[in-house]
């Protein structure tokens, strides 16, 4: 009976987990360039149970011997085993405004690669992202919407020099001084790269190093000025799920409300002396 308390208890808090990560996507469903997390379940492993008995099988003695007869396996619920963003690109919206900048990556799925905007954040580290919400600082200087430097092909910030310019499909960044290149990484295996709640990607620890788009043969992208890049929430969706993540925790949520119930009967009417 316990048993049941803790996989309906497991049930109850994989489902509390789903509605969280659902309810950050619609949160963030007008977040320029964000990717929704998609949640998987996995079940714990199998338990084998076995009964432990006394059969009339005489040993050396002349007596009965304990034996073992399989009953069968036993499942202890569900987990959320990770979160993993989808890569999907999102429509575009124009906004007209000239440091509003969206990545498109030709006839290339996302799925099989990503192109991301390099930027520094705040302890001097290089991130991406593929949120194109810039703007440009006092100092003349392109960051992102949180503050941070976006950086040229050669790590440096891109500075405009508070001056109007354009950019070009191939990502080059036209002042009257000349052309900055933005830096613009690739990434084969997008799946290396977990946010870190700022719009941004950070690689992880044993992932493979983002290399230059425009040294990948065959790579197709452009930027986008005046544009930017929707989340790819789908909102009806995902509130269609959360849904379901709440049916399933009140379901389970019954199972232990019952279980509870048949332990009061056992403990203090089945139990009861006299």
């Amino acid at each position: 009976m316990l048993r049941g308390f803790y996989t309906a208890t497991n049930g109850m808090m994989a489902q509390q987990r789903r509605q969280e990560v659902l309810s950050n996507n619609i949160t963030n469903a007008q977040t320029p360039g964000y990717k929704q997390d998609q949640t998987t379940l996995k079940a714990f492993p199998e338990l084998l149970i076995q009964r432990m008995e006394n059969r009339d099988i005489p040993n050396s003695q002349g007596s009965t011997v304990p034996t073992m007869s399989e009953i069968g396996a036993i499942n202890t619920g569900v987990y959320v085993q990770e979160t993993i963003p989808d890569f999907v690109q999102g429509s575009l919206q124009e906004t007209g405004i000239s440091t509003d900048m969206a990545l498109v990556q030709g006839e290339t799925p996302d799925e099989e690669g990503l192109t991301l905007f390099t930027v520094q954040n705040g302890e001097g580290e290089n991130c991406y992202t593929r949120n194109g919400n810039f703007t440009v600082d006092g100092e003349g200087n392109l960051t992102t919407n949180n503050g941070y430097y976006v950086l040229d092909d050669a790590g440096n910030p891109v500075n405009t020099d508070n001056l109007a310019f354009t950019v070009t499909p191939e990502g080059m960044v036209q002042l009257d001084g000349g052309e900055v290149p933005l830096g613009i990484a690739y990434s084969a295996n997008p799946n290396n790269l977990v946010k870190n709640g700022q719009d941004l990607f950070e690689l992880a620890a044993d992932g493979e190093a983002l290399v230059d788009a425009r040294g990948v043969d065959g790579l197709q992208f452009n930027v986008q000025q005046n544009h930017l890049e929707n989340s790819n929430v789908d909102a009806s969706k995902a509130m269609t799920d959360m849904m379901q993540a709440y049916r399933s925790f009140e379901a389970n949520q019954k199972v232990v409300q019952q279980y509870d119930r048949s332990l009061d009967k056992a403990v203090n009417e089945i139990a009861r002396l006299g």
